[in-house]
């Protein structure tokens, strides 16, 4: 390919597809620079290093991530927000492995806090919690319940390890219905302290 035109946006868009191909640990610059037929130098006019360049892919990802939720979660609320957040998610994740993994490392916080895609994503997220009653710190646990379950459930379904005969999509449906139950039944507690217990 000609080396004209190769931008950093350019070089992101290619990384991140690259990503979902062999894997996002497996994005390398000179991968990227065999992509475009340059030299490995040619493209630290556009991206400092590789952590750059990562970092520039997680963000990447986590935007088209975030709009494909905020699209299937608009107008709904309560346990029709959350299986539609849900199954947003799952076929994010599932649909393009690489990019997904880069959502998951660590970014500088600098960075996060001008990206409106993170931004979105803390707007969307709390903003459905918030209608199941809850306020911090539950708020925070209960995100940190939502991502944990996700995570760990399409990253076990992409690599094939459900071994049991039973369908995965409807043990996926049943693990969101329990977490709606859990949010509505939320145990409220302030800094430790048991919420007063009903009567019998």
């Amino acid at each position: 390919m000609a080396r004209a035109g190769l931008t950093a946006d350019r070089l992101t868009a290619a990384a991140a597809e690259l990503a979902d191909e062999v894997g996002f640990e497996n994005v390398s610059l000179s991968a990227l620079a065999r992509h475009f037929g340059v030299k490995d130098a040619s493209l630290y006019s556009h991206v400092r290093n590789l952590q750059d360049l990562r970092t520039r892919v997680a963000l990447l990802a986590g935007g088209e991530m975030i709009d494909r939720i905020a699209a299937a979660v608009a107008g709904r609320a309560g346990k029709d927000a959350l299986t539609a957040f849900a199954d947003a998610y799952r076929d994010y994740a599932l649909a393009h492995p690489g990019r997904y993994a880069a959502t998951q490392i660590r970014i500088d916080q600098a960075l996060v806090a001008d990206s409106p895609a993170v931004r979105r994503t803390a707007e969307i997220t709390y903003g459905m919690l918030r209608a199941y009653g809850l306020e911090e710190p539950d708020l925070t646990d209960a995100v940190r319940l939502l991502r944990s379950t996700f995570h760990g459930y399409c990253s076990l379904e992409s690599t094939g390890a459900f071994g049991a005969p039973r369908d995965v999509r409807r043990s996926w449906e049943r693990a969101v219905d329990a977490l709606h139950t859990a949010l509505v039944n939320w145990p409220r507690k302030e800094h430790g302290v048991r919420p007063p217990q009903p009567t019998r």
